[in-house]
């Protein structure tokens, strides 16, 4: 996994007071806490993914494969890498919101100053952490690790420094695409029906071209999520807007579709899971409908304030949590003999106290300070 926000990040910034009632007004509303605590049980499912859904690098952590530690847990922590698709569908919702109504440097600043601060530690922290004597996992090398902080490692061949960086490349590119179709010209409903009716015809003739640049530009593979989130933003601001509901209709159609077609296989006992096409399909539509209801206000009364600091230590545990999680688990289960429940639990715990360190002390400080430097006028020379 993508805000995920890489991943989508919440702002309340241009919605309407009023769940589903259009509204010219530019009062800030109430925060949809609902949609942070969202974020941070999509970010708990990759993590689960990442710790007890698959094989691979964290199988050196736990001694033995994960199917061994959680043998009936195991397949459904596999489900978990579909946190990613709902935090693209969180995206589109944020995104469209948030750059409503917002000239295009103010955008830039606030996706900038968002994004980076916690990343850049992280990309340091993790490379750090894999250099230290007796940690099993190998560093990238230096200068890997200087490309790594442009966050263009991916189209560059680059190796990462953290594996899911690969959903923060898919973010960027819908921020450019929404940037420079809605966000510049100016973001308006039509505009933005338009671009949404645009994106999904032109991603489907590049799945059919087989052209490495359409992929890369359209990203047919991840776009109906994206689009779906953004109609269902169209939805918040108007319930009755049955165009909108027609957005978020094909995102579902065309984006359970993705899902199922790049995760689902034949039963085979040398894989270390199987998802049914069915459970697929449930997953993808639990998000959706999630952030729908959301939308609709039917989410209103889970407005507790632990939630806003539950979406604020979304993205910093989302950067730490597979690499540094290795670590933990190597640490607390086989160096300590946690038993594995009680290490999974500690490892989630131990990346959700880095990821306070890193809002509190790198986000809190840094990002209001990123942004204004982005956002004031340049002084005569």
């Amino acid at each position: 996994m993508a805000s995920a926000t890489a991943l989508p990040t919440f702002s309340p910034e241009a919605h309407p007071a009023r769940p589903g009632v259009h509204s010219q007004r530019s009062a800030p509303p109430p925060r949809l806490r609902a949609l942070d605590g969202l974020r941070l049980i999509a970010a708990l499912m990759v993590a689960f993914y990442h710790f007890g859904g698959r094989d691979g690098e964290i199988g050196q952590a736990w001694g033995t494969s994960p199917a061994r530690q959680f043998p009936t847990a195991s397949q459904l922590f596999a489900y978990g890498c579909l946190g990613v698709q709902i935090f693209f569908v969180i995206s589109g919702f944020v995104i469209c919101m948030s750059g409503w109504g917002r000239p295009l440097r103010s955008f830039f600043a606030s996706r900038v100053s968002r994004l980076f601060p916690a990343y850049w530690v992280a990309i340091i922290l993790v490379t750090a952490v894999f250099a230290l004597p007796g940690v099993v996992y190998e560093a990238v090398s230096p200068s890997d690790m200087l490309v790594n902080l442009t966050m263009l490692q991916q189209p560059l061949g680059v190796d990462r420094v953290l594996g899911v960086c690969w959903t923060l490349w898919a973010e960027l590119r819908f921020y450019a695409l929404f940037a420079l179709f809605v966000v510049l010209p100016g973001a308006s409903r039509q505009r933005i029906v338009l671009f949404c009716a645009v994106w999904t015809l032109t991603a489907a003739v590049a799945e059919s071209a087989d052209q490495p640049l359409l992929d890369i530009v359209l990203m047919p593979e991840y776009a109906p999520y994206f689009i779906g989130g953004i109609g269902l933003y169209l939805v918040h601001r108007d319930r009755r807007d049955t165009t909108a509901w027609g957005i978020v209709a094909a995102g579902w159609l065309l984006g359970q579709h993705y899902a199922v077609d790049r995760l689902w296989h034949p039963p085979n006992p040398d894989f270390f899971s199987f998802r049914p096409s069915l459970g697929i399909v449930v997953v993808v539509t639990v998000g959706f409908v999630a952030v729908g209801a959301i939308a609709l206000g039917h989410l209103q009364w889970a407005n507790w304030r632990w939630l806003t600091v539950a979406g604020a230590l979304t993205y910093p545990f989302y950067l730490v949590h597979e690499h540094l999680g290795w670590v933990a688990v190597w640490v607390l289960h086989r160096s300590f003999g946690l038993p594995s429940w009680a290490t999974l639990a500690g490892a989630v715990f131990a990346m959700l106290v880095v990821a306070w360190l890193l809002y509190r002390y790198v986000e809190t400080p840094l990002t209001p300070r990123i942004k204004r430097a982005l956002t004031s006028p340049r002084r005569a020379m």
